[in-house]
């Protein structure tokens, strides 16, 4: 009977604790970072009409999908009701993480907007470096004197309205679309060349988190009912063995 009620009271724990996990927070399932420019700055992707460069103030990147060595970010609108870009990014290793978000350019002749290069989640050391079309990013090359990643997809700027789904057929080709780098030559060479993967043991780290709704709580629940399943069973047990 004392293991009985033992049995009982774990599962009982079991059930009070899952209740009191708090679940896994939305910023780690889709990287949501907060960003100002305080200058304007011109993306890459499949944008809204008209929104190629974004005017100095305030944006919100979110991953929309991370599956396998293609993300996919989105700019969004400081209040996130507007969606401006859906932009191809590639995974790029650095030896050095830190604690706070960091955005990286493209520096252009004067006059010209700064290119959006790569953007790193705190923490991590590998970041999403975008890729660009094709005639863009050979002249982002040249003026920077830095390779750029492109794509030969035609992918055109937003017409139907914003990209919503990983599942848009817009979303699907730019994950397979083709991806090469423009060397400040003019030169296109393979994506190998000038990208540095992250090493095999962080492959772990980049898939996403569990999003914001998921919870431990059916994990503990099944372990609270098995747990007293068995002190049943064992009870059942005892009472054949008198």
């Amino acid at each position: 009977m004392k293991l009985l009620k033992t049995a009982i009271t774990m599962s009982l724990t079991a059930l009070v604790s899952a209740m009191l996990i708090p679940s896994a927070q939305g910023d780690d399932w889709n990287r949501k970072t907060v960003i100002t420019f305080s200058a304007p700055v011109e993306i890459p992707g499949v944008h809204l009409t008209g929104w190629s460069v974004l005017p100095a103030g305030t944006y919100v990147f979110k991953i929309l999908d991370s599956q396998s060595d293609r993300h996919i970010v989105q700019i969004f609108s400081k209040d996130e009701t507007i969606i401006y870009a859906t932009v191809l990014a590639v995974p790029n290793y650095r030896l050095k993480a830190t604690d706070k978000t960091v955005m990286t350019f493209r520096e252009r002749p004067a006059g010209e907007p700064e290119a959006l290069r790569a953007w790193f989640y705190p923490g991590r050391n590998w970041g999403e470096e975008f890729v660009y079309p094709k005639a863009k990013a050979l002249a982002l090359a040249k003026d920077t004197s830095t390779p750029v990643l492109f794509t030969t997809a035609e992918i055109p700027a937003e017409v139907a309205g914003p990209i919503k789904s990983a599942d848009e057929p817009v979303v699907v080709a730019l994950k397979q679309a083709p991806i090469m780098a423009a060397q400040p030559t003019g030169e296109e060479v393979q994506l190998a060349d000038v990208v540095t993967p992250p090493p095999a043991d962080s492959l772990v780290a980049m898939a996403p988190a569990l999003p914001e709704t998921a919870s431990t709580l059916p994990l503990a629940l099944l372990c609270g009912l098995l747990s007293l399943g068995a002190a049943l069973a064992l009870r059942g047990f005892t009472r054949r063995s008198l």
